[in-house]
């Protein structure tokens, strides 16, 4: 099983998880229903390490969610990583994508195990000030491998033979992803 590079991603879509993706770690940490003066959206729900954070992008005419964690490599506290899943207003495909520091080695792609097993790797589609994002279609396989694992290491590079593994908790990934709206 690898990750297929997302081509058809529609632009509305990336949008709101643009957006989605500027939240600050500290937006994690709310309970449901608050929300961080100057960060965009409310966190709806927490399901384990994940939360449900939703927001009305301007111009859409309706609220639009994602599941998201924000994590930080443990030894390497100026590497960190935003995972949203999404799925497309049409409801026609679930997305992945990983926001990771602006530094990373984009050639490389991002890395990506769960529990020991290797996925594969997911490549950089555009970087802005932020960070720079991969995406991926999450398939049923993969949400299958998600749902089932414990533990998901993205591998960001910041040179060709030095990745860094960052741990992703996958406790209440299942039970969020089906509260997702």
């Amino acid at each position: 099983m690898g990750l297929s590079l997302l081509s058809r991603l529609p632009v509305a879509a990336f949008g709101l998880a643009a957006t989605l993706l500027s939240f600050s770690a500290a937006a994690q940490q709310q309970q449901p229903g608050s929300q961080q003066p100057g960060t965009p959206g409310t966190v709806k729900s927490n399901h384990g390490a994940w939360s449900i954070v939703c927001d009305q992008p301007a111009g859409a005419s309706a609220e639009q969610c994602a599941l998201m964690q924000n994590v930080i490599a443990e030894d390497r506290p100026e590497v960190g990583l935003s995972v949203v899943v999404l799925k497309t207003a049409d409801r026609k495909a679930k997305i992945l994508r990983v926001l990771a520091p602006l530094g990373v080695l984009l050639p490389n792609g991002l890395g990506l195990n769960v529990d020991g097993k290797d996925i594969g790797r997911a490549y950089f589609v555009r970087c802005f000030s932020d960070g720079c994002y991969a995406e991926v279609v999450l398939e049923e396989e993969l949400l299958k491998t998600f749902r089932s694992g414990a533990t998901a290491t993205f591998i960001v590079f910041q040179s060709p033979e030095e990745g860094i593994g960052i741990p992703v908790d996958l406790k209440g990934f299942g039970e969020g992803y089906d509260a997702l709206p």
